[in-house]
């Protein structure tokens, strides 16, 4: 079958999946969204109003682990995972609405976490499937897609959720249902490999794989800035504007939505270049770029809004530009009969690492202020563009992006 036997249908494949992917993923970031409001009412520190996003991390670890363990996304079909997986994270998050302290709500973080180790990943297994050219493309524009879902809840709080967190959380688990009706209307795609027999022993296959390995690196350099800065850019931002000229919490939601979403054109403009101009190439430009704005932050903090604004939104842009790559470097590396796991345990181990960071800025910042909070994650975006350089010097390297590299 050529590239293009499917042309018909890939695009409206891409286009109805992205949707499900943009509503499913408005859980990640629905507390986080709310947290101000959440830990006025619950009394918590900042540190335990990390929780609320870090359990989420966790809970997708354990869940995507527990996947890849039983290769689930390559065995179960992948819209019903998806629309299954959806569905628990959306009752998890309409619970959250009605719990009354931190414990029950962490334990509810926890739960949508793990549904969401059945959205994320397959969603880009089962858009794999439909693309063959234009792969590179095709997931950037669904990691974009999930970019401004993540984003959504900041959207709905600057536009009348401030003090109103049942609102937001609604918003989202509502989104998050329509997302599970419409994941089933997207088929398998004819690149789609066929079921494959339960064999645990494929991940230490994946994890012995020296290409995969190198593209995993980069991704975990990638993540270990990404959901820090996604985390805490409202509070970076709201302790700037307090700096310069007092509070104003509906405009650094605001501006947050933008900075996040701001991904979604990033990872589809690289999706586009990475196709002709090679992953590794773009990659590592990516995270030159995010990595440099992890120390310049600290430079425009408490600066003028049109200073501010700008720096925010192309840190947005690069930050997420990368990860669509690293997943598609991976769905040309791996095992075909075992993309979804490989693509599973990608994941799983590199939101292990964001537990670290998102924990962690919040305590820099009781040290240095949040001016300098964000420069420690500079280190990632270095360690991933070596280890993306190093794969770019692999003869395996060549069965990337059609031999861009």
């Amino acid at each position: 079958m050529s590239d293009d036997a499917s042309d018909d249908g890939k695009w409206r494949a891409l286009a109805t999946l992205s949707v499900a992917e943009l509503f499913a993923m408005s859980l990640w970031f629905s507390a986080t969204a709310v947290a101000p409001e959440l830990a006025a009412l619950w009394d918590l520190s900042p540190a335990e109003a990390a929780w609320l996003t870090m359990a989420v991390q966790v809970g997708f670890v354990v869940g995507a682990l527990g996947s890849a363990a039983l290769t689930l996304a390559d065995v179960v079909p992948t819209r019903y995972l998806f629309a299954a997986s959806a569905l628990v994270g959306a009752g998890a998050t309409a619970l959250l609405g009605s719990v009354d302290g931190a414990f029950p709500a962490v334990a509810l973080r926890f739960l949508t976490g793990v549904a969401l180790a059945g959205v994320y990943p397959p969603g880009m297994k089962l858009v794999s499937g439909w693309f063959r050219a234009d792969r590179g493309l095709a997931i950037g524009t669904l990691i974009g897609a999930l970019t401004v879902g993540s984003a959504l809840p900041h959207l709905v709080r600057a536009v009348g959720g401030v003090g109103r967190p049942r609102l937001v959380l609604y918003a989202a688990a509502g989104l998050a249902v329509v997302g599970a009706a419409l994941v089933l209307l997207v088929e398998e795609g004819p690149y789609g490999a066929p079921a494959a027999p339960f064999d645990p022993s494929a991940v230490g296959r994946i994890l012995r794989d020296r290409p995969t390995v190198l593209a995993n690196l980069g991704y975990f350099g990638h993540m270990w800035e990404l959901y820090a800065v996604w985390t805490w850019i409202p509070t970076y931002l709201a302790a700037s504007f307090a700096a310069r000229a007092g509070e104003a919490p509906a405009l650094a939601s605001a501006l947050a939505f933008g900075a996040i979403a701001a991904g979604s054109l990033g990872a589809a403009a690289f999706g586009v270049a990475a196709d002709r101009w090679g992953r590794t190439t773009l990659t590592s430009a990516s995270m030159v770029a995010s990595g440099s704005a992890c120390v310049l932050a600290g430079v425009v903090f408490g600066g003028s809004l049109r200073l501010l604004a700008p720096f925010v939104l192309v840190w947005g842009f690069v930050i997420v530009a990368d990860s669509a790559q690293f997943s598609a470097s991976v769905t040309e590396l791996a095992d075909e009969r075992y993309v979804g796991t490989a693509l599973t345990l990608q994941t799983a181990l590199g939101f292990l690492l964001t537990v670290v960071t998102i924990q962690a800025t919040p305590l820099v910042a009781e040290v240095v202020g949040w001016r300098w909070a964000f420069a420690p994650l500079v280190v990632g975006p270095a360690v991933g563009t070596l280890a993306m350089l190093r794969l770019r010097a692999l003869p395996a390297a060549r069965r990337l992006a059609g031999g861009a590299r």
